[in-house]
């Protein structure tokens, strides 16, 4: 259920954290000398944990032959993961630079371009009628290369407006290690070995994920209240732009690939669905004191689900339609049960 209503988990969990200070005035605790307590921003110390504790379960829900899997394919594989590499960092820089942002969101926008895809990605295009396992092996392959790629792109997009772009990429390459590549390697590993854990992740490890990543983009809200209430639009206009690009990216980069139907959508949606809780998590490690860099990759949450999940719904209901393709089969593992952004 949370899964398949996940956007609008969402929805209602930023919506209280963005109005908790109004509510808590409402019910008269706000006028107790002694009770000023805000559970969201009070949970800052925790989101390094509450991510890698997202990426543990996600590294338990990867299919035993998951590794196998992007090797047998890799051309393939390579060739998405070089074109979600290429195209959303080129363009989140673009597009920050033409829409002249203040530096702090132009920052932020840049981290929602270099992260790799969601495992969102993975469900969603499974209701496209999709190739779920070639969404998996891109989201592995994207996943564990982002402690080389990421901070690369970082320190070439910050070294001249930068003064500490070297001390930047080292902090997020360790970032990406310890809170990313580490728990997801060490979660396959284990469930693997241990089938109890492995039950438990096929149970409850969805859940858990999505409630963590649902908390760390609550807690961003919380942060940039005041912001968030002045509407930023020339903000969502990126943003919105940037997703649009994906898309674009994903599918040009499929026609060019040569990639069937099903793997094209399966491109298509893991370009442009960004790991957003990754960039807030690295936005608010790499830069603790600007609350406001955090913001991009929150929002960016928001339009990537509404615009995949419209996008996913319309391939669905045509291939049903037409009956001309048939439905992932059993060498496409169902994920229904993964989650994370």
């Amino acid at each position: 259920m949370l899964q398949r209503y996940l956007l609008l988990w969402l929805v209602l969990l930023c919506g209280l954290a963005l109005l908790w200070p109004v509510l808590v005035q409402r019910v008269g605790l706000a006028e107790q000398a002694t009770w000023n307590w805000d559970p969201f921003l009070l949970s800052r110390p925790a989101l390094p944990w509450l991510f890698a504790a997202v990426m543990f379960c996600l590294g338990c829900l990867l299919p035993r032959d998951e590794l196998a899997q992007v090797l047998r394919r890799w051309p393939q594989v390579v060739g998405g993961t070089a074109v979600q590499y290429t195209v959303m960092p080129l363009a989140a820089w673009g597009l920050a630079k033409a829409m002249q942002l203040p530096q702090e969101l132009q920052i932020g926008v840049v981290l929602v371009g270099c992260v790799p895809g969601a495992m969102a990605s993975n469900v969603l295009t499974l209701a496209a009628r999709g190739n779920v396992s070639y969404s998996v092996s891109l989201t592995t392959s994207a996943t564990l290369l982002s402690p080389a790629v990421v901070p690369l792109i970082l320190y070439l997009v910050f070294r001249q407006g930068h003064a500490a772009a070297g001390v930047l990429a080292r902090q997020a390459f360790w970032v990406l290690v310890t809170q990313v590549v580490g728990p997801v390697l060490l979660g396959h590993l284990l469930a693997r070995a241990w089938a109890p854990l492995d039950r438990w992740a096929r149970r409850w490890g969805g859940t858990v994920a999505n409630l963590a990543i649902l908390w760390i983009i609550a807690y961003v809200v919380a942060a940039n209240r005041e912001r968030l209430l002045l509407w930023e639009a020339q903000l969502w206009t990126t943003l919105f732009g940037l997703n649009v690009i994906g898309y674009l990216g994903g599918a040009l980069g499929g026609w060019l690939l040569r990639l069937p139907q099903p793997m094209q959508r399966a491109l298509v949606l893991e370009i442009g669905m960004q790991n957003a809780g990754l960039g807030t998590v690295l936005a608010a490690q790499l830069f603790p004191q600007q609350a406001a860099i955090q913001l991009p990759p929150a929002l960016y949450t928001f339009g990537c689900m509404f615009t995949g999940t419209v996008l996913a719904a319309y391939w669905g209901s045509r291939a049903r339609a037409s009956q001309a393709e048939p439905v992932p089969t059993a060498d496409e593992p169902a994920t229904e049960s993964q989650g994370g952004y």
